[in-house]
């Protein structure tokens, strides 16, 4: 993806301006520099902190466009410090975004300013955050603003690990470890639009019905890996095709021992801050099992572009026509931004933590 964050850098001892009232009708021609706020991510030591900084709002580059954000997802991924760590010591916070295009870049075609959008982007903690316009995808009408900011991070990884990498099959069986936040709920939505049947474990009883009120078959409460026999007898011996691991390495021997034959382990988080893990070469070998992990650390723009396009086409039109609904756990104002990152930091959630934008 272009360096959007080059688009917005940081201003330093500056105070904040207040916008103008006047509303913003051109498209390609440089427009006045206002000043807006904006949650950047800071890695000090070992933990990520947010800060306030005032920036410029951004201007869209060739082939980009400017989204004026009317509300945000929060994602762990971004704010987990270790592993595949995305944007170096401080990067401009928030990765997905709903809202209206509010400026467009040259060379970009197929889209208006105005136009309800929801997109993968950087910078959606601040009023305006830009984006490749090939992230673009139409904001279901039938969607509130909060429901359309948790769909571009969370399902776009789930349709990844679920349908383009794990290639689930109606009738098959998929495990989801540590199954209720973002990237999990989705993930068990995506295989019920599937017809495939799902299993997720989770060390919280509540948390696990409200799971199954969104979809999952099966529930299993634990937070150990102690799992596959029950797994077992849920499949009638067979075990799962597809394992979506978001716990890490802790859990990752008992996921091989839960596979069927030709199982698939998608690797997408680490909340135990474990990044190894033995692997059971035997039984890789002899059942021929396929483990890959999703990320888009370096994913090229031109890929990204590609799963966009295939989430449009497969999964868009479920969340369009009601098949699947977006699960809001809470939702913040912007400028309680940072009681929804410890509310994340806690993991008290059961689907997406969501923050307004600023008016």
């Amino acid at each position: 993806m272009r360096d959007i964050e080059s688009s917005v850098a940081p201003v330093a001892m500056r105070r904040m301006s207040r916008r103008s009232s006047r509303p913003f009708t051109h498209t390609n021609q440089s427009y006045r520099e206002n000043h807006v706020k904006s949650y950047w991510i800071v890695t000090q030591g070992h933990e990520a902190v947010l800060e306030v900084r005032d920036v410029p709002e951004p201007q869209p580059k060739a082939g980009e466009v400017v989204v004026r954000v009317r509300a945000s997802g929060l994602n762990r991924g971004e704010l987990f410090v270790g592993g595949a760590v995305h944007g170096g010591p401080e990067k401009l916070g928030g990765t997905e975004a709903s809202g209206e295009i509010h400026a467009l870049g040259a060379g970009v075609t197929g889209w208006k300013v105005g136009d309800k959008v929801i997109a993968r982007v950087r910078g959606a903690w601040a009023p305006y955050a830009a984006t490749d316009a090939r992230m673009l995808m139409p904001m279901p009408e039938r969607l509130t603003w909060e429901q359309g900011a948790a769909i571009p991070s969370s399902f776009l990884t789930s349709y990844e690990a679920v349908v383009q990498y794990g290639r689930l099959q109606a009738g098959e069986w998929m495990l989801v470890t540590g199954a209720s936040a973002g990237v999990g709920v989705g993930a068990i939505q995506t295989a019920q639009v599937l017809g495939a049947k799902t299993i997720g474990t989770s060390g919280s009883a509540a948390k696990l019905e409200k799971l199954k009120a969104a979809g999952l078959d099966v529930g299993i409460c634990t937070r150990k890996p102690d799992f596959a026999q029950q797994i077992m007898e849920a499949t009638g011996g067979k075990g799962v095709n597809l394992a979506v691991n978001l716990v890490g390495g802790s859990v990752f021997p008992e996921i091989v021992r839960s596979l069927a034959y030709m199982g698939r382990v998608a690797i997408v988080g680490y909340v135990d801050n474990t990044f190894s893990a033995e692997i059971d070469l035997n039984a890789t070998h002899v059942n021929r099992l396929q483990i890959f992990g999703v990320s888009n650390v370096k994913l090229p723009a031109d890929l990204r572009a590609l799963h966009v396009e295939g989430f449009k086409r497969d999964i868009l039109p479920a969340l369009a026509d009601g098949r699947i609904t977006p699960v809001i756990d809470r939702v913040f104002e912007f400028d309680q931004l940072p009681a929804a990152k410890a509310h994340m930091d806690a993991s008290a959630m059961v689907g997406k933590i969501i923050v307004r934008a600023p008016a």
